[in-house]
């Protein structure tokens, strides 16, 4: 009798490596230091790399003067800027924390994530499309208006005392962010050469779909070595010579790991306008020759739309890297054949894990790629484990836990949602389900959360999506669970059609999945769309949608 194999594997052994952020900026430097660091086009930039240090360490000794203490917080609100890159680099080297701050947060999110982490000092322009941010802080601490400098005392905002603004408009009693160029300390040489790698650099909130957001806090050894591995792994390949545009937001994990990615390895950060705009992003591909492609499946849809519309030379693209759902065949096949990336790599990623976990490896066959998510990261551990916690077995449905360096800090602030994710043996457990192969691929199969009961039968929404977008017309399909009176839940599906291809019927789809699906996974409420509720990072969010039928619903049988 053969043995159970049980859903259980960990990463061959590298050796890891024991450097901090500013650590990997200096050494880049030194090796590259006339290589290109960073193309802000939408602002006119062009660093290279002794540029982009010299800046970077002038930021992170002015934020020194203002006398924050190590590990003190600094809030980002901004789009994507070339302050957003010196905020970033300019806090690891100087002993700080980064905090990451959707740029489209209202002000009641705002105010909570500030006070949650004991922001000292919020960097941010005067506002972004149509938010005015310094209103939103006046909301918040009318107090500004009457404050010197680096002194504010808000009854609303106790912990915020620095205002620094982007830009060239001034305020009462916020500083201009050039002004941090000119701020000077004698301290500054003693503490950006004495800090622990262990230490957290950056808390990251989460997305806040149950519940208030977390902020997550990442240290130096868990981002390096996670970039450093993500760049190694698979297809990725990263290296002096390539040009990576980074249109995906710079507060969430994918954007911050794509700074680091490239200064790991001395490569471009190409930064293509303050938000995502695919036309422009394709128009940059040919005229700066980019090399390196990146976002989530939907984003490269988009690239390819664009590509439709309009032809661009795309040679110079030899590399992709996707992260936050599954790819579907015809997507990937047109990647490699209409954007010549023979190089994509797909991931399954965690903002509590720092970056990618699973990555897609060199070797892996075309099934592989559009079927799982990848290996194991090298130096981790994985396993999927039941209800009681039990390890599964291979190709059983279990929620995905990981160990290793890799595992965020804690939640800030909040010892009890730690210690509810991060159990006494250092698992994190992730919420997510998924089946790990023979081979150790790891297939992504929906959300605990997103599990649809019906009649005490799970169903996983993601069998049923993948099988929809299957279809040659249905260009997404998104599968969620609403309530049922005899059943429990029913299934749901939103669809979107391919541009050109006729709306499909709720008849006609049952009928593509009758004899694929058993009939209690085959949707029983259907909707056709034009588009999905995301999140500025590109998931689709499916509370929104799911409180939205059902709204729907009630109001047609009223």
């Amino acid at each position: 009798m053969n043995p159970k194999r049980l859903s259980y594997v960990s990463g061959i052994g590298k050796k890891l490596l024991g450097n901090t952020i500013g650590d990997m900026l200096r050494e880049t430097t030194r090796k590259f230091p006339n290589n290109d660091a960073l193309l802000s086009l939408h602002e006119n930039t062009r660093w290279n790399y002794s540029e982009f240090l010299q800046r970077s360490e002038h930021i992170a000794e002015g934020l020194l003067a203002l006398g924050l203490p190590r590990q003190s917080r600094v809030g980002i609100f901004s789009p994507t800027c070339k302050e957003w890159a010196l905020a970033q680099f300019g806090t690891a080297l100087a002993d700080l924390i980064l905090v990451n701050i959707n740029p489209g947060s209202q002000v009641s999110e705002l105010e909570y994530m500030l006070n949650k982490v004991q922001v000292s000092a919020l960097i941010m322009p005067p506002g972004f499309r149509n938010a005015n941010y310094i209103k939103m802080i006046e909301n918040l601490a009318p107090e500004i208006n009457s404050s010197k400098i680096g002194e504010l005392s808000s009854v609303k905002l106790p912990h915020l005392k620095h205002l620094i603004l982007i830009g060239n408009e001034s305020h009462k009693g916020m500083m201009s962010f050039d002004e941090l160029y000119h701020q000077k300390t004698k301290d500054y040489n003693k503490i950006t050469h004495d800090i622990s790698f262990d230490d957290p650099c950056d808390i990251i909130f989460t997305s806040g779909t149950t519940g208030k957001p977390k902020g997550v806090a990442l240290s130096h050894h868990g981002i390096v070595n996670c970039t450093w591995n993500t760049t190694e792994t698979g297809m990725l390949g990263w290296n002096e010579t390539d040009k990576v545009i980074i249109g995906v937001p710079l507060y969430h994990v994918f954007g911050t790991l794509a700074n680091v990615c490239c200064v790991l390895r001395g490569s471009a950060m190409v930064y293509p306008d303050y938000s995502f705009k695919p036309g422009l992003i394709m128009d940059i591909v040919e005229n700066e020759k980019i090399t390196a492609l990146l976002g989530v499946p939907t984003m490269f849809q988009l690239y390819l739309h664009e590509q439709e519309k309009q032809k661009r030379n795309v040679e110079s693209l030899r590399t992709a890297f996707m992260a936050g759902s599954a790819i579907d065949r015809e997507t990937l096949n047109r990647i490699i054949n209409e954007l010549h990336i023979k190089s994509v790599t797909n991931s399954y990623a965690m903002t509590e894990c720092s970056g990618p976990i699973f990555q897609m490896l060199e070797s892996s066959s075309f099934e592989k790629r559009v079927n799982t998510a990848g290996a194991i990261h090298p130096n981790i551990e994985a396993k999927l484990i039941n209800k009681k916690g039990k390890i599964v077995e291979r190709g059983e449905v279990g929620e995905i836990c990981i160990r290793g360096y890799s595992v965020f800090k804690h939640y800030w602030g909040d010892e009890k949602a730690t210690k509810e994710t991060i159990d006494h043996n250092g698992w994190m457990h992730s919420g997510d389900l998924g089946t790990l192969d023979e081979d150790g691929y790891i297939r992504i199969v929906g959300r605990n959360k997103d599990l649809i009961i019906r009649g005490g039968e799970n169903i996983y929404p993601a069998e049923i999506e993948e099988l929809l977008m299957k279809h040659p017309n249905i260009e997404v399909a998104s599968i969620f669970g609403i309530p049922d009176h005899i059943g429990g839940e029913q299934v749901c599906a939103w669809i979107k059609m391919k541009p050109g291809k006729p709306e499909i019927s709720y008849a006609s789809v049952v009928e593509y999945l009758k004899g694929k699906l058993s009939d209690y996974k085959i949707p029983k409420s259907m909707k056709v769309v034009n588009s999905f509720p995301i999140t500025s990072s590109g998931k689709i969010m499916k509370y929104v949608m799911k409180d939205m039928h059902i709204q729907e619903l009630k109001n047609k049988n009223e």
